[in-house]
């Protein structure tokens, strides 16, 4: 029997290729766009177009209600509390992967596709599905999907994993798929023109509250507009002139205090994350050596985990590592195989 796969659909041209080749594979598909927002987000005219050129159905789902309360108002809490959030896994986590999931299970659909570049295999020795980065390292997005389960694994395709984004965009082409010439998706879909400063502003104006810009030393150096301008590691947009290169050392959001410091003062030899999710096992339970990412576009850093108590993993670099931002995920590998991760603390 043909198996029925429900495909994620933003318009783009990844999940317009993701759907083209999943009926070259022989399933039955169907493709689905998330009404997240009211204006941005993804291009439902443009889904609905590909669907149609696809010969394929195409339904809309309306999640703004879910969207608003799970992602944007936990995107501004984070940001009210002094720390750095990252929607996209969140909203993988909560939205895509569970709520959407669920609805393509409850309608009979045996697996949900998305056009993300990443690779879902199973280790031959554990029987455990596991997460692998993407061919194409420079679009590699395994880090956004950490937190997927056994059980979503089993019920997810991800068509693109083993191909790269020049591939995908020549496939659009001579296939002459409407999203062909697309351009790439912004960072944040709901925050226009990537500015989420503008966006707190009009959204959240009491995260403006004014502070102190201090030093390390305690020694006040100017004024801040809110600490929810600043991140750990920032050096642009400071608002302080000095004579030598500073950075965010760290943001106190008890005081509305934003510290400065020098490179020197971002170095961290360790660091707490919580809420791990693991993919290779269920828990951690002894020490383990991993590489580690703090942040989608940092490098892997050589580092050991330790069970930390319920809930919380201590992280040892094998050299110190600057930039650590509370909020933000650390995701673990060994190799090009995803661990698990955890949001830093």
């Amino acid at each position: 029997m043909t198996k029925r796969v429900l495909i994620a659909m933003s318009g783009g041209v990844d999940s317009s290729v993701a759907a083209a080749l999943l009926l070259q594979q022989g399933y039955e598909a169907e493709g689905v766009t998330m009404k997240l927002t009211a204006g941005l987000c993804c291009d439902i005219s443009s889904a609905q177009a590909v669907c149609g050129h696809l010969g394929i159905p195409h339904r809309m789902l309306d999640m703004q209600k879910e969207f608003a309360t799970a992602i944007i108002g936990n995107f501004i809490d984070e940001y009210r509390s002094g720390r750095t959030p990252n929607p996209c896994i969140r909203c993988n986590d909560l939205i895509k992967f569970r709520t959407l999931l669920t609805h393509a299970r409850e309608n009979a659909f045996a697996f949900l596709a998305t056009g993300h570049y990443a690779r879902i295999g199973q280790d031959s020795a554990t029987s455990r599905m596991i997460l692998k980065q993407g061919s194409d390292a420079k679009k590699d997005q395994s880090y956004f999907l950490y937190r997927l389960t056994q059980d979503q694994l089993a019920h997810v395709l991800l068509p693109l994993g083993n191909m790269h984004k020049t591939e995908v965009r020549r496939l659009a082409r001579t296939l002459k798929l409407p999203a062909a010439e697309r351009p790439e998706s912004q960072e944040i879909c709901f925050v226009p023109d990537n500015d989420y400063r503008a966006f707190l502003r009009e959204h959240a104006p009491d995260t403006l509250k004014p502070g102190e810009m201090v030093m390390t030393d305690g020694k006040v150096v100017g004024r801040h507009k809110g600490i929810a301008f600043f991140t750990v590691g920032q050096r642009r947009k400071l608002g302080v002139a000095a004579g030598e290169r500073l950075y965010v050392a760290r943001i106190e959001p008890a005081s509305s205090r934003v510290v400065l410091g020098r490179v020197s003062d971002l170095q961290r030899p360790e660091m707490f994350v919580a809420e791990p999710n693991f993919i290779l096992f269920d828990e951690l339970k002894a020490s383990l050596p991993v590489e580690v990412k703090i942040r989608y576009r940092s490098l892997l850093e050589p580092a050991v985990l330790e069970p930390a108590g319920p809930g919380r993993i201590h992280v040892t670099f094998k050299r110190s590592v600057a930039g650590i931002s509370p909020g933000q995920a650390a995701v673990f590998y060994d190799g090009d195989v995803v661990v698990g991760g955890g949001i830093i603390e």
